[in-house]
């Protein structure tokens, strides 16, 4: 054995251990999906839930009332 192919022969301390991170393996590309009436109208629902979920988050963050109640008063003098 020459000194070239006893030196590629050792391996480093990272090589040597089997521990640490190992790379997730790929996952191969979806396909397109194919919807159907009922998919089409529960992703509408979905999206006008959504845009009214955020109307109201917009009043509530403009301040005022959120309700008409304001504050109670007990009727003692």
């Amino acid at each position: 054995m020459n000194f070239i192919s006893s030196f590629f022969s050792i391996q480093s301390p990272k090589q040597q251990s089997k521990g640490g991170k190992k790379k997730p393996l790929k996952a191969p590309k979806k396909e397109g999906k194919e919807y159907d009436d009922d998919d089409l109208a529960f992703q509408n629902k979905q999206k006008e839930d959504a845009k009214a979920l955020k109307e109201m988050q917009d009043r509530a963050k403009s301040g005022g009332p959120l309700s008409g109640g304001g504050i109670k008063k007990s009727g003692k003098k």
